[in-house]
């Protein structure tokens, strides 16, 4: 069939119209979709409850458990820690009674809250494996009780406390770090030095690449191989040799938490990275005094930072995500705040969540660093 030249200069000049309009600033309307994340019963054998639920926060999911009972992996799965284990097996009865005590949570949650996650495991255990029946009368009387603050804190008054505006405390942070103008002309870094496993006896390399506005990257060179957090203004990955996987891609709550500290290492516009902003009542860090500032996010973030009252720098960051089980934290402390070109970093970090803890101490910095974007990408062998 034949058409008249007309008609196919007009189809071409259609065609070349919606490819157009297909493209926006170089953005795709309609982009390829992404890969499908790996769901928990594909990823591990013998998965009988926690099932539809990603790798990420299947993961999550077991560090509260660990975190709520003080125990460890080899509580209750054959082998672990050993160079064949056998992580699907029933053998540990702890494996069975679990499973019983999900089950029981979720009735609790959806007969008596509607469905959310208002019951945990920590609501009883509160790191131990025999929950507690009767409050010790050393408890309540006490003169300093063992005061745990709830994920959600009220807003404080601040005619009746003394708290200044959540914006005028972040505020004076950007000024504490060096201004607006300053953090501005900081457009990538890279801090090597050292980080202590808990428990470990010595250290191993460690460094940080950050690059703006929120890539970054935390790695630590182990023996036993690399450990790496890397976010790349998109997507985010988490390396950990010594567990059962050892790479995996960041979903959800926990994705937007791995961008909230990429975006930290700029923190120019902070104001602008979750919404909700409220100044909670003071409290003490490490024996300073400190204002407290909420805000949250998408997926459920939910984040409160810890400002020095005398310095208005930032001691520390609690982030928290939902999981199966509830939310889980991640806390990193910061502290000795060096000057690098013109603006203060922290040269220690306390990086901590449900599944361990590191101590981070840097010693050489690299300010405006030619940092290739790979640096940020998946680790190798990422799932």
């Amino acid at each position: 069939m034949k058409f008249p030249v007309r008609r196919l200069i007009f189809a071409g000049v259609l065609l070349l119209s919606i490819a157009t309009l297909l493209v926006v600033n170089g953005t795709h309307l309609f982009a390829q979709p992404t890969a499908k994340p790996q769901l928990s019963e594909k990823a591990f054998k013998n998965i009988q409850v926690l099932k539809g639920i990603t790798v990420d926060d299947f993961m999550g999911t077991m560090g509260l458990f660990s975190a709520a009972l003080s125990v460890c992996c080899g509580d209750c799965h054959t082998g672990a820690g050993t160079s064949d284990p056998k992580w699907e097996d029933d053998t540990p009865p702890k494996k069975k009674i679990a499973r019983r005590m999900i089950t029981m949570v979720n009735t609790i949650n959806k007969e008596n809250f509607g469905g959310r996650t208002v019951i945990t495991c920590w609501t009883c255990h509160r790191g131990s494996e025999s929950p507690a029946q009767t409050p010790p009368i050393d408890t309540i009387y006490s003169a300093s009780p063992n005061f745990v603050p709830p994920d959600i804190l009220p807003a404080a008054p601040p005619k009746t406390s003394g708290t200044p505006p959540a914006d005028e405390i972040l505020d004076k942070y950007i000024q504490a770090l060096g201004g607006a103008d300053q953090l501005a002309k900081l457009t990538s870094y890279r801090l090597k030095g050292t980080s202590l496993l808990f428990g470990a006896a010595g250290g191993d390399p460690a460094e940080i690449l950050a690059k703006a506005p929120s890539n970054i990257a935390l790695e630590v060179h182990q023996k036993e191989g690399e450990m790496a957090r890397t976010y790349n203004g998109r997507d985010g990955w988490v390396a950990l040799p010594l567990t059962v996987v050892k790479e995996y891609p960041l979903t959800d709550g926990a994705l937007e938490g791995a961008k909230l500290v990429g975006e930290m290492a700029f923190p120019g516009k902070i104001k602008q990275y979750l919404t909700n902003w409220k100044a909670s009542y003071p409290a003490t860090v490490d024996g300073k005094d400190v204002y407290v500032v909420q805000g949250s996010g998408p997926s459920g973030l939910l984040a409160t930072f810890y400002f020095d009252k005398q310095s208005g720098l930032l001691n520390r960051l609690v982030y928290y995500f939902n999981s199966a089980m509830g939310r889980v934290p991640t806390q990193i402390d910061y502290s000795d705040y060096r000057v690098v070109a013109g603006v203060k970093l922290p040269f220690k970090w306390i990086y901590g969540w449900v599944s361990g803890q590191e101590q981070y101490a840097f010693t050489d910095a690299e300010p405006n660093a030619a940092i290739p974007d790979s640096a940020f990408a998946k680790p190798s062998g990422a799932q």
